[in-house]
């Protein structure tokens, strides 16, 4: 009998001991799922409370402070300036188009007036060179006037009187009227009266043409 209560002993402890365990498991089971919910629970009431934050903080930072009398910022966005930028840039570029153009205009004006003035300066200089030539020619002219005078003069009265005779009035005149006194008379002599009077004439509306001193 001894023997056998020895033996019962030992399986009580065992039922003891597995009960304690499975407890033991369940308690920590039981633990474990009222961790996870409290948990999930504080997430869910983390993010409520960020939603209701956010709703109340977005009309405050749009609203303007109470008494200032301001409108609220505008926030401008990135597609809104692009237009803008775009209207600069083609607007510069139509003042630069412009800009050249006026430049090159400039340019071209100063080389047309540098050529103008440089023809300008030819047509002084060939201006000068023919009143040069022009004064020359008139004074080789007075010089062979006056020697063909001095010829005329210095001739016989007969002879050069016959060449006044065919000669053009007014032709004769003027050498008439540049001859000494007494060698006019002369030749005034032999011409013939129609002749000598026509000559007369011209002398004479010659003569009325100069001013009295």
């Amino acid at each position: 009998m001894a023997g056998s209560t020895d033996r019962k002993i030992p399986k009580t402890r065992r039922r003891r001991r597995t009960r304690g365990a499975l407890a033991t498991i369940g308690l920590l089971l039981m633990a474990s799922a009222v961790l996870r919910i409290a948990t999930g629970a504080g997430e869910a009431f983390a993010r409520e409370g960020e939603g209701d934050a956010a709703a109340q903080v977005a009309p405050m930072a749009g609203a303007a402070p109470e008494g200032s009398g301001t409108p609220p910022p505008r926030i401008i966005a990135e597609a809104d300036i692009l237009p803008i930028i775009e209207a600069l840039d083609q607007r510069e570029a139509r003042v630069r188009a412009r800009e050249e153009a006026l430049a090159m205009r400039l340019q071209a004006l100063s080389v047309a007036e540098t050529e103008i003035e440089e023809r300008m300066q030819a047509l002084a200089q060939a201006e000068s060179q023919l009143r040069d030539t022009l004064a020359l020619a008139q004074t080789a002219a007075e010089d062979d006037l006056a020697q063909l005078t001095d010829v005329y003069a210095t001739m016989k009265p007969k002879q050069a009187a016959a060449l006044f005779e065919e000669m053009d009035p007014r032709f004769a005149a003027g050498f008439l009227g540049r001859m000494p006194a007494n060698a006019a008379a002369d030749i005034m002599a032999g011409l013939t009266p129609e002749t000598a009077y026509t000559i007369s004439v011209v002398l004479a509306g010659r003569n009325a043409d100069v001013p009295d001193e």
